[in-house]
């Protein structure tokens, strides 16, 4: 009796925390419409994870040159990270469907010039005036958001959850794209390229035709109003401006309050703060916190893409280049669960603790691969710290509340992504070269400097990081 007591409290344990993380999930899937787009977006977005390690393969395995290799993903990541914004702002201005399939074309006439010239040998210069065209991918994610965010609108609680699901689905893409294209590139870069090529035309099918939930484009919304698309963003504009200055005011006065000024010195600094905003004055946002912000977020793609091409080298040199996908893959287990178990907590300890424990867990931990013997050492250590990878993006992200003003918090944000794709690519370009001069031993080298070097410069921005969350606050955490 006392063992069937037990095990039924453990049953009903695992079911209320199953409840916990999964429960609200799995509510807002069962809102009609939603599953459709949330799934195809995911099912849409495999070319983020399986054409560069593709490109990584394929490239190897015709022309035996990491260093092109590298530098062709590298050309790949910076295109993406110039064109994703350009394409959100189109798919702003027109509508999803209206951008995103002309984009589609534009990619699988890329990708398939793409693979015809790699598996030919073609001269190198032609892939490289051939790869930033594979950066034509419609901002999947970012629509997918967009229409949480609409279908929602007005409720915060859910809307903060369905953004939650969609970064555990770009987790999940990764755990599956990763072996997938390690797999089917070792096969054939011919047969890795066509299936991402399903994959987009599948899942771009069944988020474009699902019109129930697109959000009308600024086009729609103007022709509704009777105005021309200029005189609706004006109107909009006015009105964002009108908001800033209101809060501008608000945090003035506040500010005000707190240093123990007059009520006249109190005015005055309201007036100011509003004159500002009307005439066009931005508050700074770079201090020493903010400079180590992007510049450790540069690190971190520096360094992870450096590992990325590394363990590719150091698995073809062991005969096992086929399982580096599965290595990955653990990766990106281990940080989904690090992203459903930290988004469910509410955390009192100080954000900038959470934000360098996880950070040097992950650094440290990745710096250490040049020490392995073996594939499967590697795979243990991402295991191990997969768990603190997404609480860091986290982390990263609730930092920005607190180091740039909330009217430029998204300009923030901008310049964190531009910065971790751009360190992304000049990592796999460097690792590139040491590869093919010392090995996979070479590019193992590179990580570890990368690491090491990114982790001291966070620490520059310590007091400032520190000051600015040091009042321990409940915070309900957003993956």
């Amino acid at each position: 009796m006392a063992t069937a007591g037990h095990t039924s409290q453990v049953a009903s344990a695992i079911k209320d925390i199953n409840h916990k993380l999964f429960g609200g999930y799995a509510e807002l899937l069962r809102i009609p419409h939603t599953a459709r787009f949330a799934v195809g977006s995911v099912i849409a977005c495999m070319p983020f994870p399986m054409v560069g390690m593709t490109i990584t393969i394929s490239v190897q395995h015709y022309y035996g040159n990491y260093s092109l290799a590298g530098a062709l993903t590298a050309v790949q990541a910076i295109a993406l990270a110039v064109f994703s914004p350009v394409l959100g702002k189109l798919v702003d201005k027109f509508g999803q469907r209206q951008i995103s399939i002309p984009t589609i074309i534009v990619w699988m006439i890329a990708a398939t010039a793409l693979v015809t010239c790699i598996t030919n040998r073609a001269p190198s210069w032609i892939l490289f005036c051939i790869v930033p065209f594979m950066a034509a991918i419609p901002p999947w994610g970012a629509m997918s958001r967009q229409r949480w965010t609409n279908l929602l609108k007005g409720d915060r609680e859910r809307t903060n959850r369905a953004l939650s699901l969609s970064s555990v689905f770009d987790e999940a893409m990764w755990v599956i794209g990763n072996p997938l294209a390690s797999t089917l590139a070792v096969i054939s870069g011919l047969l890795a390229f066509s299936f991402t090529g399903v994959c987009v035309l599948v899942g771009a099918l069944m988020v474009l035709t699902e019109l129930t939930t697109e959000p009308k484009s600024q086009t729609v919304l103007a022709r509704e109003a009777g105005m021309t698309r200029k005189q609706y963003r004006e109107r909009e504009a006015a009105r964002a401006k009108a908001l800033q200055a209101e809060a501008a005011v608000e945090r003035a006065r506040c500010k005000a309050i707190d240093e123990g000024l007059s009520e006249a010195e109190v005015q005055a600094a309201m007036r100011l703060a509003e004159a500002d905003v009307k005439a066009g004055r931005k508050e700074s946002i770079w201090g020493a916190g903010m400079v180590a912000l992007c510049v450790t977020w540069f690190g971190l793609g520096a360094f992870q893409s450096a590992a990325g091409i590394s363990i590719i080298a150091f698995a073809t040199e062991a005969g096992m280049k086929q399982y580096t996908g599965f290595v990955f893959a653990c990766f990106s287990i281990s940080s989904l669960v690090g992203a459903l178990v930290y988004g469910a907590k509410n955390w009192t300890i100080p954000l900038w603790k959470r934000f360098y424990f996880c950070l040097t867990v992950v650094n440290l931990g990745i710096g250490c691969f040049m020490f392995a013997r073996h594939l499967w050492v590697i795979m243990i250590i991402y295991l191990l710290i997969g768990v603190c990878q997404a609480p860091t993006w986290v982390n990263g992200n609730q930092l920005m509340l607190h180091l740039v003003p909330p009217t430029r918090f998204t300009e923030g944000m901008a310049w964190m992504g531009a910065m971790n794709s751009i360190g992304g690519s000049v990592g796999s370009a460097i690792a590139g070269q040491f590869i093919d001069r010392m090995g996979s031993h070479g590019g193992f080298l590179v990580v570890t400097t990368l690491a090491l070097v990114s982790l001291a410069i966070a620490y520059t921005g310590f007091r400032q990081i520190k000051s600015s969350t040091e009042t321990p606050t409940l915070t309900t955490v957003s993956v």
